[in-house]
């Protein structure tokens, strides 16, 4: 019986000569073609004479690296052994009687499977390799972005705050300026002015501290920090915010744990800050917000309850999202501490943002959205408790 490699040995060329012909019409490519299924038939043939795939799954990585052309410009190589496979196969069943040409189509068969397995693996790992290279120039990508995005920051905070507080300086010295013998009416004006400047360095600062929590660079200043303090600090700065309000606040003080914790005072009080805003915001005059602490194991539970408008089941989810203020902007008053006043919608991302920093998390409850009846809303804000800096480096940025 003949076997496959003394076959190959006398028809390699006539076969090399249909297979191109079959695999590429386009004459500046079928020398190529030409060599690369001469290196196969070769391999073939020594794989038959010694059993070793080693020689041949050389041939076809290299067939995976060049990507030899073919006419149907497929990205996969398998019909192009498919081809070969066929050729052979019809090579030996037109110059061989059917009981000779059967063992070498077994062989031929049992050689070409573990071809197809071998070739199956090389373009896995030359996907995989290219899909690498991709992801190593997307992340390059993404931190020149991010780069990008940080000095820009950092200049819009610098463009945007400088011009400012010179206003708000020559507002100052108007004001200290102006003798009492001049109009009253004067320092009404000066006093408008100067809300409004404030009015803006809060919004430009919203809108810094929310780009710097989304690229996860916002500084965090770790020290021992108490709970009582913060929440007391928040109720005094948010009664002062609204003070043209009628809201009571009520602190259930004795509640809050006494032990410290270690957080940023400052962000963690501006976390705290907006929450109770946003309660007072929608709450009408004359009624109630309650503040309470619950100790729970790694965490003090912070809960904010207040007997405000309530929240609809469906806005729940998105009011933690950036600028996600609900409602229609149309119908929003102009103060932002007027009942339902209108606001970029940043408050509550922001503490969300700070919070998640820390290791805590928020989220909030309420039986729906009613005007007349008020349902109210409840924040559960959750602080972790820890009793040393979380990250080595005291001045760290927010990380994942």
């Amino acid at each position: 019986m003949p076997k496959l490699s003394e076959w190959i040995e006398i028809y390699h060329q006539e076969m090399t000569v249909i297979a191109v012909a079959t695999l590429s019409h386009d004459e500046a490519v079928k020398s190529q073609v030409a060599a690369a299924v001469e290196a196969f038939f070769s391999g073939l043939r020594d794989v038959s004479i010694s059993g070793d795939f080693i020689p041949l799954q050389g041939i076809l990585r290299n067939w995976v690296q060049l990507r030899v052309p073919t006419t149907g410009g497929t990205s996969s190589l398998f019909p192009l052994l498919a081809t070969l496979k066929q050729v052979i196969w019809e090579h030996i069943l037109q110059h061989t009687e059917v009981e000779r040409a059967v063992p070498l189509i077994l062989e031929s068969d049992a050689i070409f499977t573990k071809a197809n397995i071998l070739l199956s693996e090389a373009e896995n790992e030359a996907l995989l390799a290219e899909m690498r290279d991709k992801l190593h120039v997307a992340q390059t990508r993404l931190k020149h972005l991010d780069k990008n995005k940080s000095n820009f920051i950092a200049v819009a905070a610098h463009e945007l705050r400088t011009p400012l507080t010179l206003v708000e300086g020559y507002i100052d010295m108007m004001a200290g300026s102006i003798a009492a013998a001049i109009d009253p009416q004067h320092h009404i004006l000066i006093d408008g002015v100067k809300g409004g400047t404030k009015r803006l360095r809060e919004i430009i600062n919203d809108i810094i501290d929310i780009s710097l929590l989304d690229l996860n660079i916002m500084e965090f200043h770790y020290q021992p920090v108490w709970l009582r303090q913060v929440i007391s600090a928040a109720e005094r700065n948010v009664t002062k915010m609204f003070g043209s309000r009628h809201v009571t606040i009520n602190v259930n003080i004795t509640s809050i744990p006494t032990d410290p914790t270690y957080a940023d005072p400052d962000r963690l009080l501006q976390a705290v800050q907006k929450v109770l805003a946003n309660a007072v915001k929608y709450t009408p005059d004359g009624k109630t917000i309650e503040i309470m602490g619950r100790l729970l194991p790694g965490f003090v539970d912070i809960v904010i309850t207040d007997n405000g408008v309530g929240i609809d089941s469906s806005n729940i989810p998105h009011i933690f999202d950036t600028f996600s203020a609900i409602g229609d902007a149309s119908l929003h008053s102009s103060g932002k501490t007027k009942f339902k006043g209108g606001g970029p919608g940043l408050g509550l991302p922001i503490a969300k943002g700070i919070l998640e920093a820390f290791g805590g998390t928020i989220w909030a409850e309420s039986d729906g959205y009613d005007e007349l009846n008020c349902p109210g809303s409840t924040f559960h804000i959750m602080v972790p408790m820890h009793d040393s800096p979380p990250f080595d480096n005291e001045h760290t940025g927010y990380q994942n």
